[in-house]
């Protein structure tokens, strides 16, 4: 079964039946972890292979003899085709069919994701309807992909020749219906496949503003003191992080020294830099989850997935879904534009698989030194070069043009010692985003039968995600991308000289990747956490602590056994709607503040309603209103939602200091508040340092003490401050009684972007949207030909 919210219509207005499946999908919030196996047909729509569709049904019309289209009750395309390419001219029509209007949005906008473009994120140019005019410097560029490709030998080429089917079949619906927009080429296609990656298959390059963050500190904290807390904070490789398979996998060894890399002087980037690092964090999106388990804790001894990726809520939807057939091809799944007649989430008769973001450090900041005065010149290897001036093209009617060195875009200057210097960005997958589709042909066409095979192909991709696989034996995970091999000068969290001596040497082996088959526990649970532990975390991504969200999903799934397909479904929903903060930092947080006494009864009331909240599962719904349109029930969230930025600044204020603190807050939130996804915030680095200042056995504790310094007694009262200081503002704003007060869900609904199906909202849910599948094996299917 399946479900994908923003359906498969795409047109404009929204025909009627655009909302069936997000409101099957709203359907399931409030059942929490009440799921039973009856019940899911309400929630996800049948994903037969092949076989009966849910009628009534429709047979398209189409210029190609060989290829039938029949559609079914929720407008999802069955595509037959005589031949091979049958299927992939098919896909291209469907594609243009039920997407023409996403084709044309993300067509030319893409292309700033294919060239790195300082300061543009192609998502938002997408979603904002904006109009980017690639350049002819910009095509060509863009085009030299086909050599990639043709490089990559048989699988290459055959994955050429499958574009060129698909775009026959994406025109010749655009030109039977009148379009007079010029016929979509192979560089359109690469373009749309760097969208992707940029959103949410890339890791790394946000050193600058961690370097600038390290200077800040050594200047007040001295040299030795700031560099401890600059490793404390970025948890680099904690132990005690959760990871989804066991064992231990290392990228490549730590640094021998940092004698390669290049601190810049505090708060000399450059307004331009700073916007650009803001652009190219802002809608990328790693909020994908999967919960597999194996045979020997499902109820009839095969794995149960439940799994998909979280993109954004849009209509039209990024993702639709195709039910493909054809000699040699028999899958069904989504697919999205950039992929000819390739399903990348989906099942075939004999296997499923997922993906959730990985966010490997694929990308470098690179410090350029200027020679003399200018600053288009730059020194490497021993002469100082010219930097290439690229003519991007232009964005509404402005121009976008921009400097490039051997390493890539400058993006920005900044100061070292003083000096000025140019600041580059080097992605390992630049020029090879397309490479990307090798991994999804050797699915269409059958060449994976295992999951040691489904590891080989996810290799070929470069861009960096967890590929999840289940067949009626195995469940495993690998994590792919293209990750550089840094020279042993380098520490990858900061920015690397770029003179020239300090080169990436080649890339990491497969076998040095996380991967794991089969763990002994039953289960692989990802939500973005670290697969594998051992290897260091990307320097965009300060996260990867012991508090963090997949907590929710496994202690939703439990230990037990014999579970059943509802019972996943049941882990991930209840999770979906739960506070992360509630229901990881909160014992700790009131166990030191159990340690001594309330400044007064309000307080202490407050307390035990955020415990009595944590205790009843730490809801962030409107459980009484049957919409879902009013308050969160529970009193609790209004007051860890107030009180929050008030305990993180009390927490970090004795070590960190107000203006410290506040730069922190610039590039780490404290919390990512829904309707956001809740994957980042302090409380992550607050629970391992409070459970320190308890005294409690804490695995690979921080080297600084920061709650009170470390004093039990000076952290309780911080924080206790913090807690009157909420009591005052809600008083103030909602009156005396804690038991009365509330946050607004309203507020936290979800909208589709750019908004085409208002005025329709869901209620807030933190789970996938791409698709979610709920797979399982028992047995023959009525009417199925797989298991």
């Amino acid at each position: 079964m399946d479900i994908i919210p923003s359906g498969q219509y795409g047109s404009v207005p929204p025909p009627a039946g655009a909302l069936t499946q997000a409101q099957m999908y709203n359907a399931l919030t409030p059942m929490f972890n009440h799921v039973t196996d009856a019940q899911l047909p309400q929630f996800f729509k049948p994903e037969p292979i092949n076989s009966a569709t849910p009628g009534p049904v429709r047979t398209e019309k189409v210029p190609r003899p060989g290829v039938t289209i029949v559609r079914d009750t929720y407008d999802v395309p069955h595509i037959t085709g005589v031949t091979r390419d049958d299927v992939t001219w098919g896909a291209g029509w469907v594609i243009a069919e039920d997407r023409g209007l996403l084709l044309q949005q993300a067509r030319y906008n893409s292309y700033v994701a294919a060239i790195d473009a300082p300061g543009l994120n192609a998502v938002n140019l997408i979603s904002n309807l904006q109009s980017f005019k690639p350049s002819a410097q910009t095509v060509h560029e863009v085009s030299q992909q086909t050599a990639a490709l043709q490089a990559a030998g048989a699988n290459g080429r055959g994955v050429l020749h499958d574009i060129d089917l698909y775009l026959q079949g994406i025109n010749a619906y655009l030109s039977s219906h009148g379009s007079t927009s010029p016929p979509f080429t192979r560089t359109d296609i690469y373009a749309v496949n760097a969208l992707k990656d940029q959103f949410v298959g890339e890791g790394g390059g946000d050193e600058a503003v961690r370097s600038e963050f390290l200077s800040s500190l050594r200047r007040r904290l001295g040299a030795r003191r700031g560099l401890a807390v600059f490793n404390d904070l970025r948890e680099g490789n904690d132990p005690a992080a959760p990871a989804s398979v066991p064992g231990h996998v290392q990228l490549q060894p730590p640094p021998e020294s940092t004698a390669g890399n290049v601190l810049l002087d505090p708060g000399s980037l450059s307004q331009t830099a700073n916007r650009d690092l803001a652009a190219s964090h802002d809608g990328s999106v790693h909020a994908s989850n999967a919960l597999l388990v194996s045979g020997k804790r499902s109820a009839n001894g095969h794995p149960i997935m439940v799994a998909g990726p979280q993109i954004g809520y849009y209509y039209p939807g990024f993702t639709l879904e195709m039910d493909l057939h054809g000699p040699g091809v028999n899958q069904r799944g989504v697919t999205s534009l950039p992929f000819p007649s390739y399903i990348f989430i989906g099942r075939s008769q004999d296997a499923g698989w997922s993906l959730t973001s990985a966010g490997l450090d694929q990308i470098d900041t690179y410090v350029e030194t200027l020679c003399g005065n200018s600053r288009i010149k730059y020194l490497y290897n021993g002469r100082c070069r010219p930097m290439q001036f690229f003519d991007a093209g232009s964005l509404n009617g402005k121009e976008v043009t921009y400097y490039k060195t051997v390493h890539g875009p400058v993006f920005g200057y900044a100061r070292v010692h003083g000096r000025p210097v140019a600041i580059s960005r080097k992605r390992s997958s630049y020029g090879k985003d397309s490479l990307d589709l090798l991994f999804y042909r050797k699915l269409a066409d059958g060449q994976v039968h295992n999951v040691h095979q489904f590891f080989q192909a996810a290799n070929l991709t470069p861009q960096t995600f967890n590929s999840l696989y289940m067949d009626d034996k195995d469940i495993g995970v690998f994590t792919s991308g293209l990750v550089p091999v840094r020279p042993a000068n380098v520490d990858p969290g900061l920015p690397i000289d770029g003179r020239g001596k300090e080169e990436w040497h080649g890339h990491v082996s497969a076998k040095n990747h996380p991967q794991g088959i089969n763990p002994p526990n039953g289960e692989i649970v990802n939500w973005n956490n670290r697969v594998q532990l051992g290897y260091q975390a990307p320097d965009n991504n300060w996260s990867l602590g012991p508090m963090q969200r997949v907590q929710l999903l496994l202690q939703n799934l439990g230990n037990r056994g014999h579970l059943t397909p509802a019972n996943l479904v049941a882990a991930m929903n209840a999770a979906a709607t739960q506070d992360v903060r509630t229901m990881t930092i909160e014992p700790v947080l009131s166990a030191v503040l159990h340690t001594g006494k309330a400044p007064n009864a309000r307080d202490a009331q407050m307390l035990a309603l955020l415990d009595a909240w944590h205790s009843h599962g730490g809801s962030r719904l409107d459980r009484t209103d049957p919409t879902g349109i009013g308050k969160i029930t529970d009193p609790g969230a209004a007051i860890m939602d107030t009180s929050w930025p008030l305990l993180a600044n009390a927490w970090a204020s004795s070590v960190l200091g107000p203006s410290l603190t506040a730069q922190l807050s610039t590039f780490v939130s404290q919390y990512d508040l829904p309707p956001k996804g809740q994957e980042y915030g302090w409380h992550i680095w607050m629970g391992k340092d409070l459970q320190t200042v308890l005294g409690r056995n804490v695995l690979g504790k921080f080297t600084i003490r920061y709650c009170g310094s470390g004093s039990l007694m000076r952290c309780r009262a911080q924080l206790w401050s913090a807690i009157d200081r909420t009591g005052n503002l809600l008083a103030a704003q909602q009156g005396p009684n804690p038991a009365a007060w509330r946050s607004d869900a309203t507020r936290e609904r979800i909208s589709f972007v750019p908004g085409l199906l208002a005025p329709f909202t869901m209620r807030y849910t933190n789970r996938p949207s791409g698709i979610q599948q709920v797979l399982s094996f028992t047995g023959h299917a009525p009417g199925d030909t797989g298991r």
